[in-house]
């Protein structure tokens, strides 16, 4: 009988557990992307009318100011700000923490059924506490309310990123706006901003009016598209947009191929090119050329405090034909004992990379730039051909950072479905919402004992055959949720059928912002 008696009360005990852990678990744990540690408790905590979020650090703020706008923007909700410094002031309030000792963009967020507190080191530690908040908040009986729980949290890598091509086919501010809001939600902290390209040069450069006079008319699907670009001061208040939700802007200036728009507004600097590849590349061997790239450069770096300017420095191959007939690249070739064409690529990516680091800035370039001579500590490499994985490998053995975004699974301009017949395919493969989850299996061999020169992921959007923003939407949307969370989310913690239902209960915030997402 005492054995049994013992027995029946563990049963209990257990049971009690999982039905509390299952229904909170299923019905309110609903964080994208996946914590790393969650402690439920019973209980809830109530939102009033007079729920205040009390901070002490002023520069907290601004990130405090995005929360207060999100929770009425989604819930109804009216949080007031209020600067005091102890912790047990007032009720029904939400505190704020500034702790030393914590990870960078690490967060503990402890909910009680009085009181909540977000503790960080940092703002942006403050700021994901906040959002994981925000995604726990439920409406009953028009009572929002949080379930009580203790989560501490950080990221897997600190480069989590996403990239919007608004080259080939342009997207206004107000898109760029939502879509950092999206991102501000799943913790994506790096919007990679495609910003010039065969089709039209779309930034503002006062120094060149030329650039947007000429090379912002045209897309991809209409070469008399209307003239569209950013002017300087869409930039400064994208940048500041971001700034405010933990998001690093960083933009891309494609050289020395995709080139197109440049060569028509200042034909001088162009390098020709044959047929479709007409005016491709910059010429290299100019002084006039670096002497342009300079001037871009230097107001480029004004518009943008991020640490990073882009080049691409891709496909240069395509549009260079030119360069072997052209009596002034042949001779610098010789004169400078760069052997052959290929030599002249290098020096060039080279060179610009000279000239971004005198900005006080880092290159980044496309996985091209491994051999071209520049250095770890003057470059970044974004690894692109996934059938060439053995450029993965070859960058992190020369000392290379690298950030992760291989055509398969991390291009959205692949199809996601099998029946989808619009979008790009690698053979038979594609990239479907589980194969993007999945990664970065497969790689984990060749990254070894280097995981410490990922900087991390991105997904990019190439626009190609993506025209308008429901299009954008619905190749964006669910896929840029499982990059999330697979940026994250460290792998012995993911489940895709729990990730699943934690994707249907995201798709209700996409809705109430009229975003068009693959269901």
């Amino acid at each position: 009988y005492y054995i049994m008696n013992k027995l029946l009360k563990v049963l209990y005990t257990i049971t009690s557990l999982l039905a509390v852990y299952g229904y909170t678990h299923a019905q309110q744990i609903n964080i994208l992307p996946q914590p790393q540690e969650i402690k439920i408790s019973s209980g809830s905590f109530t939102f009033g009318k007079t729920t205040t979020i009390r901070y002490f650090d002023s520069s907290l703020l601004p990130s405090i100011n995005v929360i207060i706008g999100e929770a009425k923007k989604r819930y109804g909700l009216n949080f007031t700000a209020h600067q005091s410094y102890m912790i047990k002031e007032g009720g029904n309030s939400i505190h704020i923490q500034l702790v030393e000792g914590m990870d960078n963009e690490a967060y503990s967020l402890e909910i009680l059924p009085h009181k909540i507190i977000c503790k960080a080191s940092g703002k942006a530690g403050i700021f994901y506490g906040l959002q994981s908040l925000l995604q726990l908040i439920s409406i009953d009986n028009k009572k929002a309310a949080a379930p009580c729980v203790v989560i501490n949290d950080k990221p897997l890598y600190p480069w989590r990123g996403y990239m919007l091509d608004i080259s080939r086919h342009f997207f206004g501010k107000e898109t760029v706006k939502q879509y950092l809001d999206v991102m501000a939600s799943l913790k994506l902290n790096r919007f990679h901003w495609h910003l010039t390209d065969e089709q039209a040069w779309r930034i503002e450069i006062k120094k060149y009016p030329k650039l947007t006079e000429i090379g912002s008319s045209g897309s991809w699907s209409d070469v008399d598209a209307p003239h569209a670009f950013y002017t300087q001061e869409d930039i400064k208040e994208v940048v500041a947009y971001a700034a405010e939700r933990n998001i690093m802007v960083i933009p891309e200036i494609d050289m020395p191929g995709h080139a197109t728009a440049i060569s028509r507004s200042y034909p001088e600097i162009s390098g020709g090119g044959e047929g479709r590849w007409k005016g491709f590349t910059y010429h290299p061997a100019k002084e006039l050329t670096y002497e342009f790239i300079e001037n871009v450069f230097t107001e480029i770096a004004e518009l943008f405090p991020a640490p990073y300017i882009h080049i691409g420095a891709d496909e240069v191959h395509f549009g260079n034909q030119s360069w072997f007939t052209d009596p002034l690249i042949q001779d610098f070739i010789k004169k400078n004992y760069l052997i052959d064409e290929i030599g002249m690529e290098h020096y060039f990516v080279r060179r610009v990379c000279e000239i971004i680091n005198s900005k006080g800035k880092k290159m980044i370039g496309w996985d091209e730039i491994i051999n071209t001579g520049v250095t770890p500590k003057k470059a970044v490499v974004m690894w692109w051909r996934h059938d060439k994985p053995e450029l993965l490998t070859q960058s992190l053995q020369k000392g290379f950072d690298v950030i992760m975004t291989p055509r398969i699974p991390c291009y959205f301009d692949f199809v996601q479905d099998d029946s989808h017949k619009i979008g790009r395919r690698w053979g038979k493969a594609f990239n479907e919402l589980h194969t993007v989850y999945a990664f970065p299996s497969g790689v984990e061999e060749r990254i070894g004992k280097r995981d410490k020169q990922i900087l991390g992921m991105q997904a990019n959007v190439w626009t190609e055959r993506i025209a308008d923003k429901g299009r954008l939407d619905f190749m964006t949307f669910p896929r840029l949720l499982a990059i999330a969370e697979d940026a994250w989310t460290p792998k012995e913690l993911k489940n895709y059928n729990d990730f699943e239902s934690r994707v249907k209960v995201f798709m209700n915030y996409l809705n109430k912002l009229g975003i068009k997402f693959f269901n």
